[in-house]
């Protein structure tokens, strides 16, 4: 099994000014994972620090498991709707740069006016543009069940057959099933086999008083990020889907818990995540 760290595990640390993209590199290599997940919101100018970051991971011997973008195509004007369909673009650039063939995607965030009917043609519309020159560079999207639109693994299948492009596959996300009150495990036998990513994430009940990551599930039950394995996802049953459907691929890890993260929450869900993944 391949075991990646995506760098928002840390993202409170890089809003604490504790870590910066380069220094992620760095700690994530002391942490002996074989790949990371880079996101967009992390570069500071990507132009400039691309070539540091490819020579900061040469010199660590880790590859890049997944480069992931937060593009969002519920933009009611068009010209918003075409700068999400560059920045997918340039997703994929970045991606090929940095060698990966994976970049993650969104599908769109709820908004106040825009009906589920037309909210789905706007994520469509993008998403099959996006498909089409990933399939040129040789990339797969991988559509994370996120929100309103592609939270449950219907929705997310939905959209992949309606696309209809091999280049538009999953990133499974196990804990993002429960804030849309679907059971993770179900969830993961409905999608295995278009998973070409996964997050491992957990999540456990929240107090209310949690500054961040905190989220209401159907019924109004407060949840919020664990550390991973010790959480309400049965991660365990989820790999075994996932054996059965004969995944192979990167698990990336994404803690979003409230511990803190560089010397508690990271380094326990990686120890967990490893007797998880044998």
């Amino acid at each position: 099994m391949k075991l990646s760290l995506s760098m928002y595990s840390c993202v409170r640390a890089v809003q604490a000014g504790q870590l910066d993209l380069m220094g992620f590199v760095d700690y994530a290599a002391a942490q002996g994972v074989a790949g990371v997940e880079l996101l967009d919101i992390f570069w500071t100018d990507a132009e400039s620090e691309l070539p540091l970051i490819k020579g900061r991971f040469a010199d660590a011997g880790m590859q890049v498991a997944v480069y992931s973008i937060s593009n969002n195509f519920i933009q009611p004007e068009a010209s918003a709707r075409a700068q999400e369909l560059a920045d997918l673009k340039r997703g994929v650039d970045i991606a090929l740069e940095l060698g990966t063939d994976i970049l993650r995607v969104f599908s769109g965030s709820a908004r106040e006016g825009v009906t589920q009917a037309q909210g789905m043609e706007w994520i469509l519309e993008g998403l099959s543009a996006g498909a089409a020159y990933a399939a040129s560079q040789g990339i797969t999207l991988a559509l994370e069940n996120h929100g309103k639109f592609a939270g449950r693994s219907n929705q997310v299948r939905d959209i992949i057959d309606a696309v209809a492009s091999p280049a538009l596959r999953v990133n499974l996300d196990t804990g993002n099933f429960l804030p849309v009150g679907q059971n993770p495990t179900e969830a993961a036998e409905d999608l295995a086999d278009l998973v070409v990513l996964a997050h491992l994430k957990d999540m456990c009940h929240a107090s209310g008083g949690e500054a961040s990551h905190v989220s209401a599930d159907p019924d109004g039950r407060l949840l919020t990020g664990s550390v991973v394995g010790e959480g309400l996802v049965d991660l365990a049953a989820i790999r075994a889907v996932m054996d059965s459907a004969g995944y192979d691929g990167w698990w990336s890890l994404e803690y979003e818990g409230a511990e803190e993260p560089l010397e508690i929450g990271v380094p326990r869900s990686l120890a967990n995540a490893r007797k998880l993944l044998g």
